[in-house]
């Protein structure tokens, strides 16, 4: 037993040592994934050589997969969602794994019979099993109704929370989506996840209605202007929607990059537009709109994330 826990406090150190991913609180989902797949792997084939733990280009380590972490996650009881790829695709996922198997070989576990080997890497996996756990059941981001506050403003504050949580980008995102699901409850409003890449899905920005593209993002880079190019090249309207802090410089490189043609607005202003129209200026109709708005926007995101902590807590005096 002594020794167990020895092991598992220099696992506990290898943990410690990973990058901490600030909207995670804690390492990247896709190097737990992967730690879990090559932690089972090594069980019947206890081999510390990272290259027989690695697909055959690499660059991805061998067997992760979504269904294969669920497999794993069913046996120590966790049935919720948590990685879609398995931690086939985590950039840093290689050097992390390196660094566990490079841990493990500190320990010398190869000197203990099968059994006890096993019964440590058993307790491996359920730390890791328990960090997930404690993934899931982080709090929900706050949001704060106040009917003295503009709508503007309140949802300024609930960006501004996101970012501090490491959120922004997918908050902003699902929240936008929200907004035309709302404003639109006759056309299908396109739903993925914020960590879908464009080129996944090969959609030609975040969402499309009737033929004007909308992209979202809270850290306007050269790309997202070259994607306004080629939406306008093809002939459709273009919107770039981006914090109001952001909001002077964007459209200035908006301006360079194709005149006057892409309509550059503020989160903020394009999120909280109309809701105050709808409502008549009043506050017990706001209230009630922007319910509805977080309450679609928590549907949004209950659909397409596995980081449920994305979802918007809904305070008191707004349900």
């Amino acid at each position: 037993m002594e020794s167990e826990n020895k092991y598992l406090q220099a696992f506990k150190e290898w943990y410690d040592s990973l990058k901490v991913v600030k909207a995670n609180k804690g390492p990247a989902n896709g190097t737990l994934a992967a730690s879990l797949v090559v932690l089972d792997r090594l069980k019947a084939n206890y081999s510390l050589d990272l290259s027989e733990q690695v697909a055959p280009r690499g660059t991805q380590i061998k067997g992760a997969s979504g269904g294969k972490v669920a497999e794993i996650l069913k046996s120590f009881g966790e049935l919720r969602p948590f990685s879609k790829e398995g931690g086939r695709t985590n950039r840093g996922g290689l050097s992390e794994v390196k660094s566990m198997l490079d841990a493990l070989g500190e320990m010398e576990l190869d000197r203990l019979s099968i059994e006890e080997r096993n019964s440590s890497l058993h307790a491996f996996q359920s730390f890791i099993v328990d960090r997930i756990k404690d993934y899931h059941n982080r709090q929900k981001i706050k949001f704060s109704f106040d009917p003295k506050l503009t709508t503007w403003q309140m949802i300024a504050q609930l960006l501004e929370t996101a970012k501090e949580e490491g959120k922004a980008g997918p908050v902003a995102q699902h929240l936008v989506g929200a907004k035309l699901q709302l404003r639109f409850p006759d056309i299908a409003i396109q739903n993925e996840s914020a960590f879908t890449a464009d080129q996944q899905t090969k959609r030609q920005g975040d969402f499309f209605v009737g033929n004007t593209v909308f992209h979202v993002t809270v850290a306007p880079m050269q790309g997202v202007f070259q994607k306004c190019q080629e939406n306008l090249a093809d002939g459709l309207k273009v919107y770039l929607l981006v914090p109001d802090s952001k909001l002077a410089g964007a459209r200035q490189v908006a301006e360079e990059f194709a005149g006057k043609q892409i309509a550059v607005e503020s989160l903020e202003s394009f999120i909280s537009q109309n809701l105050e129209e709808a409502s008549v200026f009043t506050a017990d109709r706001l209230a009630a709109k922007l319910s509805a708005l977080l309450q679609i926007y928590n549907l949004r995101v209950d659909d397409v994330e596995t980081d449920k902590s994305l979802m918007i807590e809904l305070p008191s005096n707004l349900t």
